[in-house]
């Protein structure tokens, strides 16, 4: 029986031995994990939340800079809104005839001062007889037809339009033809 029990031991040492396979050892437990992984992503997280904050500055920053730059603007045209009929006295006051020279001459000056200021601010009257009607510029008041005249065009010119670059202050109040 010893020799049955030696060819069984001789047979189990000429068979390839199973190694045990190794089990990969877990380095991150479900409720551990590395704190240089964790320190990381906290990191990460403050970074992208830093970059979202300063781009949300940045948008705040321009936006109330372009109301700034509305609000002086609408300011501005008010302002000069105000001002129109002070304009609109003094151009009847040069078209009235008088004998008074010095006073036709006070208000003359006072006009081209005016207009100087509009010029300065960036202000130009419209509205002419004979331009084209834009009813983005002027305000018809009045029709007429006048064969004379083309199809749309501006015949008489009632109150001047006003505009401070591409913005209207007033319409020009206008009478058109055909």
């Amino acid at each position: 029986m010893a020799d049955k029990e030696n060819k069984k031991n001789k047979k189990k040492a000429q068979e390839p031995q199973e190694e045990p396979q190794e089990q990969p050892e877990a380095t991150e437990a479900p409720d551990q994990s590395d704190p240089v992984q964790e320190l990381q992503e906290k990191l990460d997280a403050q970074h992208e939340a830093h970059l979202r904050l300063a781009a949300e500055y940045d948008n705040f920053r321009k936006r109330t800079q372009k109301e700034k730059e509305a609000s002086y603007a609408n300011g501005k045209a008010d302002t000069i809104g105000k001002l129109l009929p002070i304009y609109d006295n003094l151009e009847r006051a040069l078209n009235q005839p008088t004998e008074d020279a010095a006073y036709k001459k006070g208000v003359e000056m006072t006009m081209a001062e005016l207009e100087k200021i509009f010029q300065g601010l960036g202000v130009s009257a419209y509205g002419q007889a004979g331009d084209a009607f834009d009813p983005n510029l002027h305000n018809a008041v009045m029709h007429t037809q006048d064969e004379s005249q083309g199809e749309n065009v501006i015949t008489q010119v009632f109150q001047k339009g006003f505009r401070m670059g591409e913005r209207v202050i007033r319409f020009a109040m206008v009478q058109v033809a055909n």
